[in-house]
């Protein structure tokens, strides 16, 4: 998948399995409900936060 970006092309990876998305992505969104409720741009993530974000505890 590296190799494939690195070429220009965007994958879109749909997985539960947090420290996969996290170590593989350059951007995540967070879906609830079947909306997106919150976007992190690389290195902003953490399995803490999107959790948060996926169970509508953000403001906790």
């Amino acid at each position: 998948m590296r190799r494939l970006t690195e070429q220009g092309l965007a994958i879109l990876m749909f997985s539960s399995e947090l420290p996969e998305v996290l170590g593989m992505s350059d951007r995540v969104l967070v879906m609830r409900e079947g909306r997106i409720v919150r976007a992190f741009e690389q290195g902003e993530a953490t399995q803490e936060k999107v959790m948060k974000a996926a169970t509508g505890c953000e403001s906790e």
